[in-house]
């Protein structure tokens, strides 16, 4: 009796970590984006080996994440009002296949030996602007599939995929890129999207279209924009992703360098640092799957947020690779808390309305801010060394963290207000009063 009481627990335990899979749709668009998940990275980490073996510049794999995600910065507004008006499920359809050709293009340039920097700037940006669209609708999208009851496990299960795919896609094109070069890497991820564009044809939520309404698209911004503006709590969260995304972030962006002339590893080491942030990063979203509300999540970010800036600064002062990959496993950690911690909050505060266009400035600080931080990045390692900019930025995350941490108890009370009113919102009752951030 007693055995079998704590593997019944377990086995409890495991199924609430997992309830949002209880919706046909969401396992259909996990399973789907895991496979297509898998080549994006595969083709994230072949596309900077690629862009450093023609080039050997720091500045230019800086130059190339700019160009990949600043469209992000420029357009996400407007796809955060398509998002509101229309279908997401249609909207993320529409980009995922726009995602598949773009890298079927460049699969083709590559095998055929015809690629340039010039090409490899012009396809990541329009891969950027596709993005730009497709994040917002697919944010959104997870309410509209589990409800707002599995929002923070759906959100979490979701990271865990994306994570998952993280670890596999960097070590398979440390392997692939090694023995058959980029191009195969580029193709694989261009078949991949055939995964997540059949799990989308398949699905039965009920198509959402909004009403257009009379405002202008430009009305239609500024009343997201008022609504992130006005909300302390949402602002303070965006305001530290936003400077995390710009000062944190861009350590990927200088794995080859360290790879390659810090830790003499190659390409396959690159693989192994990508995966060992990637496997972090799933622990991470994997821990907060079994989180049931948003209690005590300010306090995570914060302390999430100072924990990876000291990681930064120790995986700067790293020369072998073993300890540089496993510093990079909280690095992954860290950041994924943050990340998806904010998320949550942020979704749980929004209402539904607003939902794409909030999510839309989700999209500009977290993704948007990392092409600048990039381009700072790539010139600050050419003339100061890709360790020592690494440093730099790590100690400005701490910063950053130590900011937030001291506004937190002043935004609190807001931040419970907004999720009650939102809970009781969709639930037609009060809340429970555990729900708060």
């Amino acid at each position: 009796m007693s055995s079998a009481q704590p593997a019944g627990d377990s086995i409890a335990r495991i199924a609430h970590a997992l309830r949002a899979l209880k919706n046909r749709d969401f396992r259909l668009f996990l399973s789907g984006q895991m496979v297509s998940l898998a080549g994006t990275w595969m083709q994230t980490v072949a596309q900077a080996w690629l862009v450093y073996r023609l080039t050997g510049s720091s500045f230019l794999l800086g130059s190339v994440a700019f160009c990949g995600q600043l469209p992000i910065l420029l357009f996400s507004p407007l796809g955060g009002i398509v998002a509101d008006r229309f279908d997401r499920r249609r909207v993320v359809l529409v980009t995922q296949a726009l995602s598949m050709l773009l890298a079927a293009v460049l699969a083709g340039l590559t095998l055929s030996g015809r690629v340039t920097v010039g090409h490899i700037f012009a396809l990541a940006a329009c891969l950027g602007a596709a993005n730009a669209f497709d994040i917002p609708a697919r944010q959104a999208f997870i309410v509209d599939m589990v409800g707002r009851k599995d929002l923070i496990n759906a959100i979490a299960l979701n990271s865990s995929m994306f994570n998952g795919a993280r670890i596999i896609g960097p070590a398979a094109a440390g392997v692939l890129v090694g023995a058959v070069g980029e191009g195969w890497c580029f193709l694989a991820n261009s078949a991949s999207y055939l995964a997540v564009i059949a799990g989308l044809v398949m699905m039965r939520t009920a198509e959402r279209s909004r009403p257009a309404g009379t405002a202008s698209p430009l009305e239609n911004v500024l009343e997201g924009f008022r609504f992130v503006r006005d909300t302390k709590p949402v602002r303070a969260l965006l305001l530290l992703l936003g400077l995390t995304s710009l000062v944190g972030m861009p350590y990927a962006v200088l794995m080859p360098i360290f790879a390659d002339r810090v830790l003499h590893g190659g390409a396959r080491g690159l693989g192994l640092l990508m995966a060992a942030s990637g496997a972090g990063a799933l622990i991470g979203a994997l821990a907060l799957a079994v989180r049931e509300n948003t209690q005590g999540m300010g306090k995570l970010i914060a302390a999430a947020s100072a924990v990876f800036g000291a990681c930064l600064v120790l995986f700067s002062l790293s020369r072998s690779l073993w300890l540089s990959a496993a510093l990079l496993v909280p690095v992954g950690f860290c950041m994924m808390t943050h990340m998806a911690c904010t998320n949550t909050l942020i979704q749980s505060m929004a209402p539904d309305g607003l939902r794409g266009r909030v999510m839309a400035f989700y999209s500009m600080v977290f993704m948007g801010m990392a092409p600048f931080g990039s381009l700072l990045a790539g010139a600050t390692a050419d003339s100061l060394g890709a360790p020592t900019t690494v440093a730099l930025c790590g100690a400005a995350c701490i910063l950053a963290a130590s900011g937030f941490a001291s506004v937190l108890p002043s935004i609190r009370p807001e931040a419970r207000r907004l999720i009650l009113a939102a809970e009781m919102d969709a639930a037609g009752l009060a809340a429970e009063p555990g729900h708060v951030a």
